[in-house]
């Protein structure tokens, strides 16, 4: 069956990590990308991003941009924004993942270029937005996690702040942004008219203090980091200590807390008045607590993972190499492999969307200005004299 975005066409002007990972999930599920790159300054910076790089090409930018077509293209000559002009009349979307001032300035935002195409869609995914105080600031996902609170709830309390070992902002505004670029361009099949879709780290990063922010902002709540990585409200659910390494145990529900106590053959706990509730455990955590890590310790993780699998929620603390070489990750087929022609074999982590009928794409990311000239022969026309022309003028 044809990928469910097949037939969708995205100028992207895209770098690093967080819009890259959005035009990525989209090319898996069919849409072209076409990345336009900066001939002047050697392209994505991500090409050069350790380790193994080399020759502009690196597992960092590959994890980053497979399925795209790469276009040079200078939008500082006049001939650079004639040729940019007309791919946005036959494409669907532009999506700039830049500062929030340069958009405009590079004249990527609607009102320019709706004269050249009413129904194209432009997706900006920057650090803080395209208005307020720190629109023409660079972002990135670190910052952010510092700015949003991130880092003052994550680490030991006697640590200090620490971010996530994942760019989980990143990631997570080009989620949003995805989302954001398919409402507007759903908006405009149904009008005939494009718009602007503004999507920033830092709100994407605040959107997901989620639960955290209504407390706050309704109540004398006020969050900390606690140890082992514990649930602020629910006890208990956190990081347990075992013979031979770790294990996290999720009671959600007050059934799980029961099998818990009773599957560690502590059945006693149950009838303590002072456990006897989320908020009974929540109020009397310092007393609960050494007395479950007492018996955690007693056994490995494997053993706690037999006796507690299917019946308390739980997982093993992994590392990364572990993870991906586990049974549940290699069953769901997130390990994918295509041809490349420095690594011979690529091995990614897959799309995790899955649309039934259909499977993903997975093409090696591209050389800088590996498709220029099939993009302009192919979408508008141009022969070899025309393109050799612009590369004279420094357009491409």
């Amino acid at each position: 069956m044809e990928r469910p975005l097949e037939g969708l066409r995205i100028l992207a002007f895209t770098q690093l990590g967080a819009g890259p990972y959005a035009m990525t999930l989209l090319g898996d599920l069919g849409a072209e990308v076409v990345k336009i790159e900066d001939p002047a300054v050697g392209g994505d910076e991500a090409r050069n991003v350790p380790p193994e790089a080399a020759d502009g090409d690196g597992p960092y930018f590959q994890a980053l941009n497979r399925n795209a077509k790469s276009l040079t293209l200078n939008l500082r000559v006049p001939e650079g924004r004639d040729l940019f002009h007309r791919l946005v009349a036959v494409s669907d979307a532009v999506y700039a993942n830049t500062r929030g001032d340069l958009p405009e300035k590079l004249g990527l935002r609607y009102e320019a270029l709706r004269p050249y195409n009413p129904r194209i869609v432009c997706c900006t995914l920057s650090g803080f937005g395209t208005t307020g105080p720190l629109r023409s600031h660079p972002g990135y996902d670190y910052l952010v996690q510092a700015m949003a609170g991130f880092m003052s709830l994550t680490g030991e309390p006697d640590g200090p702040p620490a971010k996530c070992g994942v760019s989980v902002v990143d990631f997570s505004a080009g989620l949003a942004s995805a989302l954001g670029l398919l409402v507007g361009l759903h908006r405009a099949r149904q009008t005939g008219l494009g718009c602007d879709v503004d999507v920033s780290l830092l709100d994407t990063a605040v959107s997901m203090l989620n639960y955290l922010a209504a407390w706050v902002l309704n109540t004398d709540y006020r969050p900390r980091r606690l140890p082992d990585s514990a649930h602020p409200s629910l006890v208990p659910s956190q990081n347990f200590p075992t013979r031979d390494g770790w294990i996290v145990v999720m009671c959600m529900k007050e059934k799980f807390w029961e099998r818990f106590a009773r599957l560690l053959e502590l059945d006693f706990l149950l009838e303590d008045a002072r456990f006897r509730t989320f908020a009974d455990r929540l109020a009397h955590r310092e007393e609960l607590l050494p007395i479950l890590k007492e018996k955690t310790r007693s056994r490995t993780t494997a053993e706690w993972l037999r006796i507690l699998g299917g019946r308390v929620p739980c997982a093993p603390v992994l590392s990364v190499e572990e993870a991906l070489a586990s049974e549940a990750v290699r069953s769901s087929g997130m390990i994918v492999e295509y041809p490349h022609p420095r690594f011979g074999t690529f091995r990614a982590v897959g799309c995790p969307i899955r649309v039934a009928g259909t499977a993903p794409r997975y093409e090696a990311a591209p050389s800088l200005g590996a498709h220029t000239a099939e993009v302009l022969r192919s979408l508008l026309g141009l022969g070899p004299s025309e393109i050799d022309e612009l590369g004279r003028k420094g357009a491409i």
